[in-house]
C-alpha cells in the first residue's frame, strides 16, 4: 500500500515522486557539488563525484535539464564551453540536503566525522551551506 493511498486529493506520496526525481545516481551529488561547491562545468562535476563515469553524468544533466533543475548554457568559444546552473526548481532542493546532511552529522556522526562527534550544519558548512538551512 502506498503511503499516501488514503489520501483521496494525492495520485502519489509527495516523498514517493521527490525521490523519483532526484533519487537516480549521481543526481543528489550534481545538485550538492552545484549547490555547494560551485561546480558548473561538466569536468568540474565528473571529477567530485567519486565513481561517475562521462556517460552517466551526462545521461543525469539531460535529465535533469529536461525536470527543469538546471539550465545549461553553450558559450559559442573554442574550445567550446558549457556551464550547467541550478534553475529556481533545483535550488529548492537545497534544503532537502541540508536537512539530510544535518541528519548524518547528528545521528551517524562516527560513520562522518574522523574524530566521531555530532556537529551542526553551521559548524562544517560555514557560509556556503547557510542557505540550505
Amino acid at each position: 500500500m502506498d503511503c499516501c493511498s488514503s489520501t483521496d486529493m494525492m495520485k502519489c506520496c509527495p516523498i514517493d515522486n521527490t525521490f523519483k526525481i532526484i533519487g537516480k545516481k549521481f543526481t543528489i551529488h550534481i545538485i550538492r557539488n552545484m549547490a555547494i561547491m560551485g561546480h558548473s562545468r561538466f569536468n568540474q562535476l565528473l571529477d567530485s563525484i567519486e565513481d561517475a563515469n562521462p556517460k552517466t553524468l551526462s545521461a543525469r544533466l539531460k535529465e535533469m535539464e529536461k525536470a527543469k533543475l538546471i539550465t545549461r548554457t553553450v558559450y559559442d568559444e573554442v574550445p567550446i564551453k558549457v556551464e550547467y546552473q541550478l534553475t529556481k526548481k533545483g535550488e529548492d532542493l537545497k534544503g532537502i540536503l541540508g536537512q539530510m546532511a544535518a541528519f548524518s552529522m547528528k545521528h551517524y556522526a562516527k560513520e562522518v566525522f574522523k574524530d566521531g562527534k555530532p556537529r551542526k550544519l553551521k559548524q562544517v558548512f560555514k557560509k556556503s551551506m547557510i542557505a540550505l538551512n
